[in-house]
């Protein structure tokens, strides 16, 4: 395949198309998981005999990790059902928001879940401080890093500097 700046735009087009779908097989690996795990968890002795609170945690991390899949597999659907229509453009602008909005609850899905773990465990205030951890890690890591390294791209770009 030609080099970025010589793709023909149905080049990069179904390039982008290749590229997501391929992101989306490692989110959705963990996805995949964590839900079996929340699955599972329900049919334990233990689970039956948890609070309130730590029921109320777990349904917010099911229904979070639903969600997640819902917004992970979308893409991967309208690929299959629109690929010959000439819809690629629609379909990777959808799914751009679809994953983000997807990756944005599995962030909260795990941090949930760790949340949930932590209190079993250790109590409400090691829960907050530890599920706070990882939340705050999820934003910067999987948000805030991506947008700063943008924001830098587009000062050097705007800047007449090219990197090398």
């Amino acid at each position: 395949m030609p080099a970025e700046d010589e793709e023909t735009p149905k080049q990069r087009l179904a390039r982008n198309v290749s590229e997501l779908l391929s992101e989306l097989r490692v989110a959705q690996a963990g996805v995949q998981i964590l839900f079996g795990f929340l699955l599972a968890v329900v049919f334990t002795v233990p689970f039956r005999q948890a609070s309130g609170l730590e029921k109320a945690l777990h349904l917010v991390a099911v229904v979070l990790t639903a969600s997640s899949t819902v917004l992970l597999t979308a893409p991967a659907a309208w690929h299959r059902i629109l690929f010959r229509t000439g819809h690629r453009w629609e379909i990777v602008a959808s799914a751009n928001r679809a994953v983000l909005a997807g990756l944005a609850c599995l962030a909260a899905a795990v941090t949930v879940t760790v949340a949930l773990i932590v209190n079993v465990v250790y109590g409400t205030v090691v829960m907050g401080v530890v599920g706070g951890l990882i939340g705050v890690m999820f934003a910067i890591l999987w948000f805030l890093v991506p947008r700063r390294i943008s924001r830098h791209h587009a000062t050097v770009q705007g800047g007449g500097r090219q990197r090398g």
